[in-house]
């Protein structure tokens, strides 16, 4: 009989690797778009043992059109040999057409880039989520935040009024 899985198993195939929170707080994202990478074996093995940092990554198109991920850090597997992967290495980004022709529209735009937002494993594929965003100037982040103090502060005040109540 198979074992029912509850949810707090952790599915090796199904994870979040990294996330890129920095980014959301720089970056207003426009768009978001779900892409695979190209890893080698020992890059999959230290993803699988969650390592890895998306705060200085970027991607960008080279001149055959293809969408690359840079200095996206995943550091050498521990027991590699030889064949270990460089940790800042270019990896290309895996997207039709469509989407690519759409993206590269996208970004003509002024201001706007290219960001990671989260590396995960998908159906134990390692996938990408890269964000078309816009940069935030130094009001907006602060505006974001007090909007979020404010949220939460409404939050308390009403689990206060209602524990007042009952």
């Amino acid at each position: 009989m198979a074992k029912k899985k509850s949810k707090n198993d952790k599915d090796p195939n199904n994870h979040v690797v990294a996330l890129n929170r920095r980014a959301r707080h720089d970056y207003t994202i426009i768009d978001r778009y779900e892409a695979g990478l190209v890893l080698t074996g020992t890059e999959v093995k230290s993803l699988r043992e969650g390592q890895a940092s998306l705060v200085d990554g970027f991607a960008a198109f080279d001149r055959s059109g293809e969408l690359w991920l840079e200095q996206v850090h995943i550091p050498e597997y521990l027991n590699g040999t030889w064949t270990n992967h460089s940790a800042r290495r270019k990896r290309k980004l895996l997207l039709n057409r469509k989407e690519l022709i759409k993206i590269s529209r996208q970004i003509e735009d002024p201001g706007n880039t290219i960001v990671p937002l989260s590396l995960y494993f998908k159906e134990g594929k390692a996938k990408v989520e890269i964000g078309i965003a816009r940069g935030k100037r130094e009001f907006d982040k602060r505006q974001t935040l007090r909007e979020k103090q404010d949220a939460r502060e409404a939050q308390r005040a009403m689990r206060y009024r209602n524990l007042q109540a009952s």
